[in-house]
């Protein structure tokens, strides 16, 4: 397992907020937050139109190879699957897959774009898990995989597509992500930043974690408005 692997598996020990918290939104601290994005007008997390299929297989982290599907175009046949493949086996691991349902809204609400075979093969290659901006299928197929699906929800079919692109930077349900960006999900949602920053995040949420334990013990402690008011205020000694 190399150090990268190992900072990643460590990822796991911390919720998808946590993560947040350290990389944006931790208010006015910079002990642990790292402040990579404007908390609101940047689009560095995922809306409430992502849903995870599986909360019961917890946090995972790893690294993003994005694609992006619409429907099939005569001018532009170039890409196949196994490109997308190929990208996935240069990708350090684990991977996230990032799709893009670049699609008009009537069909893309009913395009399982992936499905039980399509998941086989990704875990083949080091996939942990798919992120898409639309449905797909075969829940029932893909659980005992303990691969991750996170989608806008599911249906039973589809009709054609194809591969637009691969690897170029997409917008996921109000995040958008680039190829090699690290994302952190679980049933709370998915957050994205840079790769360079993996071991900083990781190191911070460590210590936001024991401050936050600390803190929470405190708030259960007492039981005076003012008290708890200064706690969560941070103001408390």
């Amino acid at each position: 397992m190399t150090h990268e692997q190992e900072v990643l598996e460590k990822l796991k020990q911390f919720d998808t907020p946590s993560v947040t918290n350290v990389v944006a939104t931790y208010p006015g601290d910079m002990e642990y937050c790292l402040g990579l994005y404007h908390p609101w007008n940047t689009k560095w997390y995922t809306d409430e139109t992502l849903k995870c299929m599986y909360p019961e297989l917890g946090r995972l982290a790893g690294h993003v190879v994005t694609v992006t599907f619409g429907l099939p175009d005569p001018k532009f046949s170039r890409l196949g699957f196994v490109d997308l493949y190929k990208a996935i086996e240069k990708m350090p691991k684990p991977v996230i897959v990032a799709m893009k349902q670049d699609l008009p809204e009537e069909i893309k609400k009913k395009n399982g774009l992936c499905g039980g075979n399509m998941m086989t093969a990704f875990k083949s290659l080091g996939v942990i898990g798919v992120i898409s901006d639309g449905p797909s299928r075969d829940l029932d197929e893909v659980r005992p995989m303990g691969m991750q699906y996170m989608l806008t929800g599911v249906c039973a079919g589809h009709g054609e597509f194809s591969i637009h692109a691969i690897n170029t930077p997409v917008d996921i349900c109000g995040m958008e992500v680039a190829p090699g960006d690290i994302v952190h999900m679980d049933e709370n949602g998915a957050v994205k930043f840079p790769a360079e920053y993996l071991d900083e995040v990781a190191e911070r949420c460590e210590r936001l974690q024991a401050y936050e334990t600390k803190k929470q013990k405190l708030l259960a402690e007492n039981h005076d408005a003012e008290t708890l008011a200064k706690i969560l205020s941070d103001n408390y000694e």
